[in-house]
């Protein structure tokens, strides 16, 4: 029976990001994944700000392209910025996670594709972890630690599925198209997001570029009921209706297609932890930000404060993983909270005017506040878009009034009494 100090159970970015940083440690990991190729399961928006790639010291070949442009559009509003110089990436997933494996595999880790995690036992100090390779017989493998990186399934820390709290859900789902290299270069440096009925009621929908020629095209929402429309249309249908109404494509090549859902515990009251030493990162622990929808670097931060109390026990056989519940807490929980209270108002109370509205004061903003607002989360910039609007308003207002204040207070006849 082989044994390690670390089996990491799933390879998306936080379970590839820690084991990777364990690995360095000089730790033995096992770093398992269910999918026989990365390929597989690419389900992701994968945009991200510049700094992402320097933030976590990763290669200009996880990315599969570059943007300087975003571009809003509702049903009746569209505004757009643009900078000179570039801003962010967008990531090839697969290459992403392959990427991260394979600097863990690098520094002495071991990658198990196509192994299915089974369960475990605990024997003393240690967990007995049983894994199923694809058309084989289950193994055991034996560890000091057991981190759960497998997303919204949260399979490790949940071995009692009536143990989860009250989940916020999400269903997505993405075509990867080929479209013609002159449509191609129209948004070849572009991130466009859209909001609002015609485009995705109770969520919103997207066009990223990907490779040479192609885009990923999605759109995904909240599976609450919304408090004005009735009735809604498969999510099919919206994605569908950016590729022919937006952009006016009645042929293109499918290249792929795939979805996944998307399950955020309301209050961030996941289990963080079992004694003694059962640890989850990543979306098992809802590092995914709801509004957006954005989750790869939040969930590499993650791993990286959990791999400082991992680090600590390994090296003193003593740690208080509730520390590591309350750091995680306290880094995402304000501006998580707060997203969780807007996507709820945005994608399931507004009506279709307000939505337009809203994207319509963010004429007022700069690039650099629209940035702080959708990838920090940065709300209260939000205000500025909202007071350039009413100083606008209060100006037309002036203007108007401006004949009619003249001819009240223009200078009185010299023999007036």
């Amino acid at each position: 029976m082989k044994q390690f100090d670390v089996v990491v159970v799933g390879a998306g970015p936080g379970g590839g990001h820690c084991a990777r940083l364990l690995a360095k440690l000089g730790y033995q990991v096992l770093l398992v994944e269910q999918h026989e190729s990365f390929e597989e399961n690419i389900f992701s928006s994968a945009a991200t700000p510049l700094e992402t790639l320097d933030l976590f010291n990763l290669p200009l070949d996880v990315v599969a392209s570059f943007w300087h442009k975003l571009e809003i559009v509702t049903t009746k509003i569209h505004r757009s910025w643009e900078s000179p110089k570039t801003l962010g990436a967008v990531f090839d997933f697969a290459k992403l996670r392959a990427f991260l494996a394979q600097d863990a595999q690098i520094h002495g880790a071991e990658v198990w594709l196509g192994h299915r995690y089974l369960n475990y036992t605990q024997e003393g100090e240690t967990y007995l972890i049983s894994l199923k390779p694809k058309k084989l017989d289950p193994i055991t493998v034996k560890s000091k630690i057991l981190v759960d990186a497998t997303g919204f399934s949260r399979a490790v820390i949940y071995p009692n599925k009536k143990e989860k709290p009250p989940f916020l859900k999400g269903t997505g789902i993405e075509y990867l198209i080929e479209v013609e290299p002159s449509l191609y270069e129209k948004y070849a440096h572009s991130l466009l997001f859209f909001l609002g009925y015609k485009w995705s009621p109770k969520g919103y929908s997207w066009i990223f570029p990907m490779e040479k020629n192609q885009f990923k095209v999605g759109s995904a929402w909240l599976d609450d009921p919304h408090k004005i429309i009735q009735d809604v249309k498969p999510l099919k249908y919206y994605l569908q209706q950016i590729i022919t109404d937006y952009l006016k494509l009645d042929k293109y090549k499918l290249l792929d297609v795939h979805g996944s859902i998307l399950e955020y515990s309301i209050g961030l009251n996941d289990i963080y932890y079992r004694e003694p030493t059962i640890i989850a990162i990543g979306d098992a622990v809802s590092t995914v930000n709801f509004l957006g929808g954005e989750g790869i670097r939040h969930a590499m931060k993650g791993s990286e404060i959990a791999v400082n109390y991992i680090g600590e026990y390994l090296e003193t056989q003593k740690t208080d993983f509730l520390k590591y519940e309350q750091e995680m807490k306290t880094y995402f929980a304000p501006k998580w909270n707060r997203s969780e209270q807007i996507s709820r108002r945005v994608y399931l109370e507004y009506s279709d005017q307000k939505i337009d509205r809203g994207v319509a004061y963010l004429k007022y903003l700069n690039l650099s506040d629209l940035i702080d607002i959708l990838f920090d989360y940065k709300f209260e910039k939000f205000t500025k878009g909202l007071k350039g609007y009413l100083i606008l308003k209060i100006n037309q207002i002036i203007q108007k009034l401006n004949p009619f204040l003249k001819s009240q207070f223009k200078e009185k006849p010299k023999n007036y009494q």
